[in-house]
């Protein structure tokens, strides 16, 4: 029995974290990789790539943390730095920014990480 040439071609893991950071398909780059906040679609609705064996796990919220907690750490410095407001103001500002970065981020980064995978072929993809 011989492997189809395919499987053996390098695909290009840049790219393929590229489309999945915006959330498409890490193949083809036009269907789409989420079908809800989350949850990877199991297959492409354009090119049919099987995505049903990418799992993420924690890599997607550690990422997350670790940017928006910099980010958070440097708006905190330079706010009281430059403005010193009261830490009520400072504290509700810098909450509200890491709430909605983080849920900006967060399936973005678990679209990158399914498009590494499937780069790497890890699980099956």
């Amino acid at each position: 029995m011989c492997a189809d040439v395919s499987e053996f071609e390098e695909r290009d893991a840049k790219k393929s974290m590229g489309r999945g950071f915006m959330l498409r398909c890490p193949n083809c780059g036009e269907g789409a990789l989420l079908r809800s906040y989350l949850k990877v679609n199991p297959n492409c609705a354009v090119c049919d790539q099987d995505l049903s064996r990418a799992r993420a796990d924690d890599g997607p919220a550690y990422f997350t943390i670790l940017v928006v907690g910099h980010i958070a750490g440097f708006m905190l410095h330079i706010m009281w730095s430059a403005f010193e407001p009261s830490p009520l103001v400072l504290a509700s500002s810098v909450s509200v920014v890491s709430i909605a970065l983080s849920l900006l981020l967060l399936p973005r980064f678990k679209g990158a990480l399914v498009g590494f995978q499937w780069a790497k072929r890890m699980h099956g993809l």
